[in-house]
């Protein structure tokens, strides 16, 4: 009967687990004018099991959320992967849907408002492939 009983603490432990680190992708990482590093890198999976409009396949929550304090007259971010990555980002005045360029680059460089911006990495193929998103302020 012992080993029954860990049979049953250690999926109850993983499923806490794997909560717990869907609840910290959420948080969002507040930048401000002069971040440091810059640029910010974050690495993760395409894809998901939600389907987007025109984005492709995309995860039910955001890959990452970010907090813009101030307006930024120059922010770019670029998403590196295999497959067919697509970035989605959603913030306060909507949002918009980019495809990657034969290659697999994906840049949105420009002006962004302060504000609340959530961002799915997906995959118009609908795989799952490795990426590296970075966010600078430099040109």
């Amino acid at each position: 009967m012992k080993t029954f009983k860990y049979w049953t603490v250690v999926p109850a432990a993983l499923v806490m687990l794997l909560s717990s680190v869907g609840a910290v992708l959420a948080q969002p990482t507040r930048i401000t004018p002069g971040f440091q590093p810059d640029p910010l890198t974050v690495t993760g999976t395409s894809g998901g099991s939600q389907a987007s409009k025109g984005c492709g396949m995309i995860r039910a929550t955001p890959n990452y959320a970010v907090n813009l304090a101030n307006n930024f007259n120059y922010l770019r971010f670029t998403v590196q992967g295999a497959g067919q990555p697509t970035l989605l980002i959603q913030g306060p005045n909507g949002s918009s849907c980019v495809q990657a360029v034969p290659g697999g680059n994906i840049e949105v460089p420009g002006y962004w408002e302060k504000g609340s911006y959530s961002i799915y990495v997906g995959d118009r193929a609908g795989g799952q492939h490795p990426y590296t998103l970075t966010i600078t302020q430099k040109r």
